[in-house]
Order: structure tokens, then C-alpha cells, then sequence
């Protein structure tokens, strides 16, 4: 159901209605009594229910995973040993 705005003519009230699309429309102010008359309004636009949404909740396809670098080698490996001097 949409959300309605009013302005009321005589005391320049402003006032919003929860309405159903086929209910008439408020005809009297609800401070003063005047008359009131449907102001158009931009809408809501989009809303959201719910948990919520999150950035991650759409996440992005993993990249290629790029070459790695080989590990630096540890004092006791063998590959760290260095060459025997002659």
C-alpha cells in the first residue's frame, strides 16, 4: 500500500496517509478540519526487506591465482647447503 502525502489548504498542515490504491482519498485536515489537498511526491523508490543486503552477498568470481614464489629456504634444508670450497 502507498504512502500519501497531504497538505491542508487552511493551515498548511503536512500529513502522510497509508493508503490502499482504491481507498478515496482524506478529504478534511486532522488538525484543523479545512480542507486538505494530495501533494505528488517522488515515491520511496527501492526498498530493501529484510536481513539485509551486503557487498558480499554477491560476491565477485575468484581470480586466477598468479604464479607463486618459491619459499625461501630454511637454515637445515638442503638446498640451503652451499657448495664445498676446493
Amino acid at each position: 500500500m502507498p504512502t500519501y502525502e497531504y497538505e491542508c489548504i487552511n493551515c498548511k498542515y503536512l500529513f502522510e496517509a497509508f493508503q490502499g490504491i482504491n481507498d478515496l482519498p482524506i478529504e478534511r485536515c486532522p488538525k484543523c478540519g479545512g480542507g486538505v489537498r494530495r501533494l505528488i511526491s517522488g515515491g520511496a523508490g527501492l526498498i530493501f526487506k529484510g536481513s539485509g543486503f551486503y557487498i558480499t552477498d554477491y560476491k565477485k568470481k575468484s581470480l586466477p591465482k598468479k604464479d607463486k614464489k618459491p619459499e625461501l629456504e630454511k637454515p637445515g634444508d638442503k638446498a640451503a647447503l652451499t657448495k664445498s670450497e676446493d
